[in-house]
């Protein structure tokens, strides 16, 4: 893989000193309003949302190497961005259609990768659901979506962060047993999909090959995979892949997502990093509504603090530079 000057420039501000991605993901919109619903009888309102991805903002990115957030409630927290912490912009509307299966993606209406970058983006993200399995003409066009803003962002000489989230079309429960069982082969063969040039895409954020929950030793539910298979599923992901692959926590626990990084470095996976979200920040969310803002930095400076800071340790000792890659 080569990058051209500008982009690697893009890189090394979303990096460490150490080529290392420790990113920090707030860039949730359905998703926060779940959350924020769950301690408030009314509807969370925008002034909390951009509030709160504020107050993350400038409490974490110290620790972080640069955050994801999303144009429509974290433009905002992009003014209180630590000075070293990059930037990386969604593109994506939040959320799919429930009325079918097969998610189809979509790009936020009045933006584009320009107008993105005008607003200090060092890198676009997007995030598709994939099913490896889905018809032919479903997947043809993802994959041509996935063109049209891969040439964007070519044309803009900045990084393409590609978020997979690979699911299956005729199994709702994406966390349980009979998914677990399919998990491997969607996540893997669908970085295998968009590992392709035409794509333009420059990291890929992905899903672990396996649910740990069910991995032999981790967590309590029953064994689907024991650790040698766990561990060869993780080996097959990296070999997946020449491009530069960070993991997405998925809103598992820290402590989970911890102990999943040490083992994929364990099974020889080589990745370059981290788009930690939920596992982060979470914990915030019922102290600001209950309590107000001032309850909520103290949160994120000692719980919220304590996270990224083991997490940034974890990744010390787990992580390789995603310049091994390019």
């Amino acid at each position: 893989m080569v990058l051209t000057e500008q982009k690697r420039l893009y890189m090394e501000k979303l990096s460490d000193e150490n080529g290392i991605i420790s990113a920090l993901a707030f860039d949730q919109r359905g998703a926060l309003k779940r959350l924020m619903a769950q301690h408030q009888t009314d509807e969370p309102t925008v002034a909390q949302m951009e509030e709160l991805k504020v107050l993350v903002s400038e409490e974490l990115t110290p620790f972080a190497s640069s955050m994801l957030l999303d144009p429509e409630y974290g433009l905002p927290a992009t003014k209180v961005l630590h000075k070293d912490a990059g930037l990386l912009l969604a593109y994506e509307k939040t959320g799919y259609d429930t009325t079918s299966t097969k998610r189809l993606p979509d790009c936020l209406d009045d933006w584009s990768v320009k107008r993105l970058k005008e607003e200090g983006a060092d890198a676009i993200k997007f995030l598709l659901y994939y099913d490896v399995d889905s018809d032919e003409a479903t997947n043809r066009q993802k994959q041509a979506y996935i063109e049209r803003i891969g040439s964007e962002c070519t044309a803009e000489d900045i990084p393409f962060y590609l978020e997979i989230l690979a699911y299956d079309e005729t199994i709702a429960d994406a966390s349980s047993a009979e998914y677990a069982k399919v998990k491997p082969n969607k996540v893997i063969e669908a970085m295998k999909v968009f590992s392709d040039e035409r794509f333009g895409i420059d990291v890929l954020k992905v899903e672990v090959p396996v649910n740990m929950n069910f991995v032999e030793g981790y967590g309590q539910d029953e064994i689907v995979y024991t650790k040698k298979e766990a561990a060869s599923y993780f080996k097959q992901q990296d070999e997946a892949t020449h491009l530069p692959y960070i993991y997405l926590s998925a809103g598992v626990s820290a402590k989970l997502f911890q102990e999943t990084l040490v083992f994929a470095k364990e099974s020889g996976a080589n990745f370059n990093g981290v788009l930690c979200g939920r596992a982060t920040w979470a914990g915030s969310v019922k102290d600001y509504i209950e309590q107000g803002e001032e309850a909520a930095r103290h949160w994120l400076r000692t719980t919220g603090f304590q996270n990224i800071d083991e997490l940034n340790k974890v990744l010390k000792e787990t992580a390789t530079p995603w310049t091994e890659r390019i």
